[in-house]
């Protein structure tokens, strides 16, 4: 399926983490759009997993993101130290208890955890939309290298707002509304 569709989508947010976040080029904004997708997928009911690299020496999600999670609903990250998700925690577990087979990543670093872990859930068959504002590295040219390489792969890119208006589907409804709120 070439479209995103939110009944069959879950998000991913990978290792938006306290330490490693003050390096990351562009946090701010990649923050606000993280926290725009949390957001936007609790009004769409698409579910939500949260990874956490090392958090006793990277530390806890940012407090951005955090406090978007906790307005939806509980915030229980997966701990993990392989590099991909889906390598080495139960993040393979959830997403396939959940009959999701279209998974919207985003976080840091683009090219380490986010590409490793898009790369397996390619391998796995599942649909990967990585979107672009809201992944980054510590430099520009290591997210831009590691976008090229992930669309090259068969991952998708996409944006926030083109994302979330996707899986919206049509205007005039409660949830076209709320989304658009969210994007201004």
């Amino acid at each position: 399926m070439r479209r995103l569709q939110r009944e069959s989508a879950l998000l991913a947010v990978i290792d938006v983490q306290e330490k490693l976040a003050r390096v990351v080029h562009g946090i701010d904004d990649v923050e606000a759009n993280v926290a725009r997708l949390v957001r936007g997928a609790a009004v769409l009911g698409v579910p939500l997993i949260v990874t956490e690299q090392y958090p006793k020496g990277i530390g806890p999600t940012t407090s951005a993101v955090r406090s978007a999670i906790e307005e939806s609903g509980a915030f229980e990250p997966i701990q993990k130290m392989c590099f991909s998700s889906w390598g080495c925690t139960d993040f393979g577990s959830r997403i396939r208890a959940s009959g999701r087979t279209q998974i919207v990543v985003s976080g840091i670093e683009a090219h380490v955890c986010v590409y490793q872990t898009c790369l397996d859930l390619l391998d796995a068959g599942l649909g990967v939309w990585v979107v672009a504002d809201a992944v980054s590295s510590r430099t520009a040219r290591n997210r831009d290298i590691a976008l090229s390489r992930l669309s090259g792969e068969g991952s998708r890119l996409t944006s926030t707002e083109m994302a979330l208006f996707e899986m919206t589907v049509e205007s005039g409804t409660a949830a076209f509304k709320a989304i658009s709120a969210l994007v201004k």
